[in-house]
């Protein structure tokens, strides 16, 4: 059987200055905080809670590991925990300007995650129990990520 995709929401995620860790054992490693942001999708509305990060491991000059944890805020009050890992990958220019800070075009670098979502909300507990996808874009201040339930 092959699964559907159904929209979720868009995230406008806004991130700080990169922390650099340097270069560790399994890859150059970089801390980039999570500030805050918008939720707007057919289910939720909302804001991105300040105070997560995400650890991101360069593996290659090619190619990035991201390891988000953040949280969501509906404007119900409902509270939504993110775990979004996946990778972003392109060619070796292009990832040094998304390094720099630079705005890079879309369709130039592969950007997908898997998003894990759970709340204690009763009306949301069901996120808990599906699979996610995400598709992103990084620009110099943020980054903009649209999620997909697979049905």
């Amino acid at each position: 059987m092959q699964p559907d995709l159904t929209f979720i929401a868009h995230l406008s995620v806004t991130v700080g200055e990169p922390i650099d860790l340097g270069q560790v054992s399994d890859g150059h490693r970089r801390l980039v905080p999570i500030l805050g942001g918008t939720v707007e999708g057919p289910l939720m509305k909302g804001i991105i809670l300040p105070g997560g990060a995400d650890n991101q491991i360069l593996r290659t000059a090619t190619l990035t590991e991201l390891d988000a944890r953040y949280a969501l805020e509906t404007d119900a009050g409902e509270r939504i925990s993110v775990h979004n890992t996946g990778i972003r990958s392109g060619t070796r220019a292009d990832i040094d300007a998304l390094i720099r800070g630079e705005d890079v075009p879309a369709d130039r670098i592969y950007f997908r995650s898997q998003p894990r979502l759970s709340s204690a909300a009763n009306r949301l507990r069901w996120m808990s129990e599906r699979i996610f996808i995400g598709s992103g874009q990084r620009l110099p201040n943020s980054v903009e990520l649209d999620i997909y339930q697979v049905t």
